[in-house]
């Protein structure tokens, strides 16, 4: 059969396990298994029980139950509220004044979490009755909230950042490392936009409700000290070298237990639901890396990446012509799966190519997030969507439809990262 035939049917029996409600990592399992057992001659039982335990015994994998654990935590804390109250005195000279606390509530947020959906989640079930109770639109509200928590995946820790270290076979703190510029200048062009909005509609701000001293200011600010430090540990132990990935994970996680503790928010009930909820979607995620690894093995013995690779550089495409057709395929491919899924069903056939093409893996990591934080907002499959459908009970076409912004904003952010690669190189390069 030729490749085109294998393609369309190993395409045809994804999406079939798929409709079917098959779990994902069992359907990705399920195609990589029909696939060497009809066109490759090694047995497909040898090869994916070794390669299910090869993916799912990873050192480097370690990290990434230990920063959801983290997130979860930090999710049960009053971390939100304190963040709100050191943030805004400090923003009501802005324009859009407190619509600015959610996207530097996310930003700060992301940078603990790791995940798009809590850190959504968290910051949103602080600031959505604040700025309703103060009077604040609310599709801008929404909308810059679900726009603001997909920082979740770009500023590191980031939980897909792993994902796609351990697919590409890269240094997971030099992909961490290499998101924090990116990440907060995306974080700018959001409150930039903000702040034009604001400018263009003055009627629409509410006025503050009273304007604080800078002794004032300096007094709520002690609110954002926990969370300052946090962020500090985890990141600066892994800048300066003197822990792994790994190992600023369980930092993060000894740090998010102490402030909570501090808090008072931790106890027994708190502990389980999130060592519970921690639990639940690290084994959601390993039996999708599990089915990744297997059909990225599978295909490698049929060839077909390395025959779309050579497909690819037969057709001379300049490196960025290639990049602009891999973001509108990750944009479509967003608006029906999960980012987690996209990056391992995609990356084991991409590689090759992209490669091949010259382009640098830690800058296509970060490339592959902003794309993908695409994803957490486009309908159907927009996980952030369904987070604020759920807060708000609001249409999902229509928090699609408010965020739309902020996806044309990130869009922009594709085109920095293309034309200045060094936002997301040069920190990698003097770690």
């Amino acid at each position: 059969m030729s490749d085109f035939g294998i393609t369309a049917l190993l395409i045809l029996s994804l999406f079939a396990l798929l409709g079917s409600g098959v779990w994902i990592g069992l359907t990705l399992t399920g195609v990589a298994w029909i696939g060497m057992q009809l066109f490759s001659a090694r047995p497909a039982g040898d090869a994916m029980a070794v390669t299910i335990w090869g993916s799912a015994s990873s050192w480097t994998l370690t990290a990434l139950p230990l920063f959801v654990w983290m997130g979860e935590i930090l999710f049960r804390t009053r971390l939100s509220e304190s963040m709100f109250r050191g943030l805004a005195p400090w923003v009501t000279w802005l324009p859009g004044r407190l619509l600015q606390t959610n996207v530097i509530g996310c930003a700060i947020f992301a940078a603990v979490s790791g995940s798009s959906a809590a850190t959504c989640a968290t910051i949103g079930k602080m600031s959505l009755p604040e700025l309703g109770k103060r009077g604040y639109p609310e599709g801008i509200t929404i909308g810059s909230l679900a726009g603001a928590g997909t920082l979740g995946l770009l500023i590191p820790p980031s939980i897909i950042m792993i994902v796609y270290g351990v697919a590409a076979d890269v240094s997971i703190a030099k992909l961490f490392i290499a998101g924090v510029l990116p990440g907060i200048l995306l974080a700018a062009l959001f409150s930039g936009y903000l702040m034009a909005w604001a400018l263009m509609n003055p009627g629409k701000v509410p006025r503050p409700d009273r304007v604080m001293s800078l002794g004032e200011r300096l007094h709520e600010s002690r609110h954002l000290i926990p969370v300052v430090i946090l962020i500090a540990a985890v990141l600066g132990s892994i800048y300066t070298g003197v822990a792994t990935a790994t190992e600023a994970a369980a930092v993060g996680v000894v740090g998010s237990l102490l402030l909570s503790l501090v808090q008072g928010s931790l106890n027994w009930q708190t502990f389980r639901d999130s060592l519970m909820g921690a639990t639940r979607l690290y084994c959601m995620i390993a039996l999708i890396l599990a089915g990744a690894a297997f059909l990225t093995l599978s295909m490698g013995y049929i060839g077909l990446p390395r025959h779309l690779a050579e497909y690819i550089s037969g057709l001379g495409l300049s490196p960025f012509v290639l990049v602009v057709a891999l973001a509108l395929f990750f944009i479509v491919l967003g608006c029906f799966m999960d980012g987690i899924s996209i990056v391992v069903l995609t990356m084991g056939v991409l590689l090759p190519t992209v490669q091949a093409a010259g382009i640098d893996l830690i800058w296509f990591g970060i490339f592959v997030v902003v794309v993908v934080e695409m994803a957490q907002i486009t309908p159907p499959v927009g996980f952030n969507l369904f987070v604020l459908q759920g807060m708000t009970g609001k249409d999902i076409a229509y928090i699609a439809r408010v965020t739309m912004p902020f996806f044309f904003l990130m869009c922009a952010m594709v085109l920095l990262l293309w034309f200045f690669p060094q936002i997301a190189t040069w920190m990698p390069g003097h770690m």
